[in-house]
């Protein structure tokens, strides 16, 4: 996130807190397979290690995502994005935005970040080639510095990489 985020970021509520503690919990012993946590002292912002699934075209490559949680986890969802350098893939913008409805329209206060990261990596696996999407520098064009991805109005219309 940028400066300007960081200072408007707000505290979690207490149902968050407690979600979160909750989570953090269990990524502690039982995380996703493919997925480390990085721990840090802030229980909103996780960075999350992401290991390429062997037999894919991301075995053998690490990347990292950046996941925010608002001050109304879970009833919103959180803000996930790869951090520098993003993979590359037709749903993963090179500023680490990612297409996927899971992050945005079909999130249910339900889900888990277990859940989303599983998501991703099945988005990972399954793709058939390494590249940006087609729409990549348009999407940067159009996209302030700093904006969150959750500002996107989203075309969930390929699930076939």
């Amino acid at each position: 996130m940028t400066s300007s985020s960081e200072s408007t970021r707000k505290g979690l509520t207490k149902i968050a807190t407690n979600r979160l503690q909750k989570e953090f919990m269990e990524w502690q012993t039982n995380p996703p397979a493919g997925f480390k946590h990085r721990v840090s002292d802030d229980l909103q912002r996780w960075i999350i290690e992401v290991h390429g699934v062997p037999g894919t075209l991301y075995a053998n490559e690490t990347y990292q995502l950046q996941v925010e949680f608002p001050e109304h986890y879970p009833m919103e969802a959180p803000q996930v994005i790869f951090q520098h350098p993003a993979p590359l893939h037709p749903h993963i913008y090179s500023n680490g935005h990612i297409c996927l409805d899971v992050l945005y329209d079909s999130w249910s206060p339900a889900m888990r970040l277990s859940s989303i990261c599983l998501s991703i990596l099945s988005m990972l696996s399954s793709s058939s080639v390494k590249q940006k999407p087609k729409d990549n520098d348009h999407y940067l064009k159009n996209c302030k510095h700093g904006r969150s991805p959750k500002e996107t109005r989203w075309r969930f219309h390929d699930d076939k990489v």
